[in-house]
């Protein structure tokens, strides 16, 4: 892989995919001591950096090849983008995805225009069956990320950062199969040797970092990050990534879904877990970055809006702004009311109550209420709190950590 490469891939999508904004972030840039440069690759039309890929390969494809056809294994944003542009050019394209795959996914990878066939219980079960088509109905088949043009195609987005910054010191990328990365490691380190790239995955999926130490693979366990949750990274992409990137951050999924409502409160834009990867990685290690010109990228935005909602819900559980308290109270008439009147009293709002009288660790003449209240920030907590506690009531905080 050259940078010629990818300047060759550059000029071909040019005037179809238009470069997406490239902006500093104030306000993160003031929350993490970094200065934040973020590329918004979930502004494409079907939100991720992988129309980049996909078109590339579409368009390096022979006439016969057209004709004939592409298939590809996916169970996200590989799957729209190629039958996006597989459409658009008149391509037929064939998706394979597992079968639980979500059917909002199905739906709109067919809504593309393609045909979906549900295939495995995991993407490598797909592989196996988007392979055996692509040998018996001689079609093309377009990787998600060990493929040359989809590479080239996926290190645009470094050339487009380093145009509109060329002070960056240091951009930081999500790592899956590794085609972004290997395609933005290429170009960037060509046109700027002396920048950094680093890279970032989710603790409980590190395949690339794994494979890169030399660890055996522990078992994976599942990631809100999942369009980065690669069991095995790509044959072309790891030696690209073993000589051009400087390391690896492994990031929680605490501050996986930190990121994503960081975007949304600050931003006010939409990230996928992998999308947010990047800004995970400047939380995970905010020394590392303090200081410094850091080009980040949301890489994409395709999360379930249920998803979404439970991590904003649990982002204010993090922040101290929602909390679940354990009252023990006399079980009388009259207590739960002067329960509520303390916490209106200071200020606070009440979200749930659960009264507790047969599944109690109290005695008989006494139950445990569990009161999920709202509050402005931790300090006003504490005082809702002690508001209770003046009151004569024991109170405690139970425990809101979430995932590693």
């Amino acid at each position: 892989m050259m940078l010629a490469d990818i300047q060759k891939a550059a000029d071909a999508i040019r005037g179809v995919l238009a470069p997406t904004p490239f902006l500093h972030s104030v306000t993160l840039s003031a929350i993490t001591g970094a200065q934040l440069f973020v590329k918004f690759e979930n502004l494409q039309f079907t939100a991720s950096f992988k129309e980049r890929g996909a078109l590339n390969k579409l368009l390096a494809l022979t006439p016969a090849e057209r004709t004939a056809g592409v298939v590809a294994m996916s169970a996200g944003n590989h799957a729209q983008a190629l039958a996006y542009h597989a459409s658009r050019l008149g391509i037929a394209a064939t998706i394979v995805m597992p079968a639980d795959t979500p059917e909002v996914k199905v739906s709109a990878t067919r809504a593309h225009g393609a045909i979906v066939v549900l295939e495995g219980a995991s993407l490598s079960e797909s592989e196996k069956e988007a392979r055996r088509l692509a040998m018996e109905q001689k079609l093309v088949l377009v990787h998600p990320y060990d493929d040359p043009a989809v590479i080239a195609g996926q290190g645009t987005v470094a050339l487009e950062m380093l145009s509109a910054q060329p002070d960056l010191d240091v951009l930081v990328v999500p790592i899956g199969g590794g085609g972004l990365i290997a395609g933005m490691a290429t170009a960037a380190k060509a046109l700027k040797p002396d920048i950094q790239v680093i890279g970032v995955q989710a603790r409980r999926c590190p395949s690339m970092d794994d494979a890169l130490r030399g660890r055996t693979p522990e078992p994976f366990t599942g990631t809100i990050a999942e369009g980065i949750a690669v069991k095995r990274p790509g044959a072309l992409t790891l030696p690209i990534i073993r000589d051009k990137v400087d390391g690896i951050v492994l990031v929680s999924e605490v501050q996986l879904e930190q990121a994503i409502a960081l975007y949304i409160a600050v931003e006010k834009t939409v990230a996928e877990g992998a999308g947010a990867a990047s800004l995970a990685g400047i939380v995970a290690e905010p020394g590392q970055f303090r200081g410094r010109r850091v080009g980040i990228v949301l890489s994409g935005g395709n999360i379930d809006t249920r998803l979404l909602a439970s991590v904003l819900m649990r982002d204010l559980v993090h922040q101290g702004r929602i909390a679940r308290l354990r009252i023990d109270i006399p079980d009388r008439p009259g207590v739960l009311s002067a329960v509520a009147g303390a916490i209106g009293d200071a200020g606070g709002n009440i979200l749930e109550v659960q009264h507790n009288r047969i599944f109690s660790h109290t005695q008989a003449k006494e139950t445990d209420l569990e009161v999920v209240i709202e509050a402005r920030d931790p300090r006003h907590l504490e005082a809702i709190v002690g508001a209770l506690s003046a009151q004569g009531f024991r109170v405690r905080l139970l425990d809101a950590d979430g995932p590693d």
